[in-house]
């Protein structure tokens, strides 16, 4: 089973047993698709998502390409987080590269107002 998805879940598993998010500061999971960028912010300690964001969402705002529209993924997630009064959170990249979709979901959440 050494193919790309079960390496990815590996790095991401090996990754989660060091971080761990709480109702304060929750953990910024990120997943990326062929088609765009899902976010969630999740508090392990109760097992809740706190705040969820997607590509689809982000698509009714900006008609750009992904990279674009990751950011823009990361800026709605910011925005529901401080609605909900949190302003850190801990970045779960989930296995995944901080390069391209993931790194323009961070950067657009850190321009949202979130600490990490």
């Amino acid at each position: 089973m050494n193919n790309k998805r079960a390496l990815r879940y590996q790095r991401g598993k090996r990754v989660r047993a060091k971080i761990s998010g709480t109702a304060e500061r929750p953990r910024l999971s990120v997943f990326r698709s062929l088609r765009g960028v899902y976010a969630q912010a999740i508090d392990d300690v109760n097992g809740k998502t706190v705040a969820s964001s997607n590509w689809k969402e982000a698509s009714k705002t900006t008609k750009k390409n992904d990279i674009e529209r990751a950011k823009e993924v990361g800026k709605l997630l910011a925005d529901k987080c401080i609605k909900l009064k949190i302003t850190e959170a801990v970045f779960d990249r989930n296995g995944y590269k901080y390069h391209g979709k993931v790194k323009a979901m961070a950067e657009g959440a850190r321009e949202g107002g979130l600490k990490f």
